[in-house]
């Protein structure tokens, strides 16, 4: 089913959305977007959405098992709360990617704003996956508690992809990162050690997912040109705690 969106407030566009997929459409093409906020809020596995244009804040928002496909880029909130399922954008995105997402996979081709993965948790069997293309901006991981961030840094490898304060408040999950990292651009949470054994089997994994999902040749990518990004601890503001 296609629909466009030209002229349709996002609660007009989102109630169509709802509407075509309880009378049974399961795979929408939407047209002419432009800054729709919260398109595939909580719909299930069996739905896929392609959009053409820019989707506005909180693309996906609850998703439980749908997958968006974004031929260009999206704006802030991607994600957010997300429980299952699989979005892929074919451009940049803003702001707090992956905010509190809690399971399914999100791909970005180009970079992430601020804050991307802040909160992110892994939950009961459900693993969040995040893989942005190029780059990130400050706070990548802020109080992230589960889930896995890769960022791939495709342009250039010989710089930093990821701003300041990277992990700040972290206390589970892991981050794995291609290219080098200084001490200052870290929060004081974080360790960084070499990518082996096991992280090594499962960040090849989750490449070739990637580079199949926006057909890019995984053989430029070798785990041995990351590092992984870990908290030293469960608990890292323990000691500020009163008892």
């Amino acid at each position: 089913m296609r629909i466009d969106a030209s002229g349709l407030h996002y609660r007009e566009l989102n109630q169509m959305i709802h509407e075509a997929v309880n009378d049974g459409e399961f795979e929408l093409f939407l047209d002419n977007v432009l800054g729709h906020r919260y398109i595939g809020t909580g719909l299930k596995s069996g739905v896929r959405i392609e959009i053409s244009g820019t989707p506005g804040n909180d693309l996906a928002a609850f998703m439980d098992g749908a997958e968006i496909i974004v031929n260009s880029n999206a704006q802030d909130g991607t994600g957010n709360t997300m429980n299952a399922g699989s979005i892929a954008i074919s451009g940049d995105a803003g702001d707090i990617l992956g905010h509190s997402m809690r399971g399914g996979a999100i791909f970005v081709e180009g970079l992430v704003g601020y804050r991307c993965g802040i909160h992110c948790k892994a939950y009961r069997e459900r693993l969040p996956v995040i893989v942005v293309g190029t780059t990130a901006g400050d706070y990548l991981g802020e109080y992230m508690g589960g889930g896995v961030i890769v960022v791939l840094n495709r342009e250039n490898a010989d710089r930093s992809p990821v701003g300041r304060y990277c992990g700040t408040g972290m206390h589970g999950g892991m981050m794995f990162v291609r290219g080098e990292i200084e001490e200052y651009q870290l929060g004081a949470e974080v360790a960084v050690e070499e990518v082996t054994g096991q992280d090594a089997e499962m960040l090849e994994a989750i490449i070739l997912d990637y580079c199949a999902t926006f057909d890019i040749d995984p053989a430029r990518f070798s785990t041995e040109d990351f590092v992984k990004l870990y908290p030293w601890s469960s608990r890292p503001y323990g000691n500020l705690y009163a008892y």
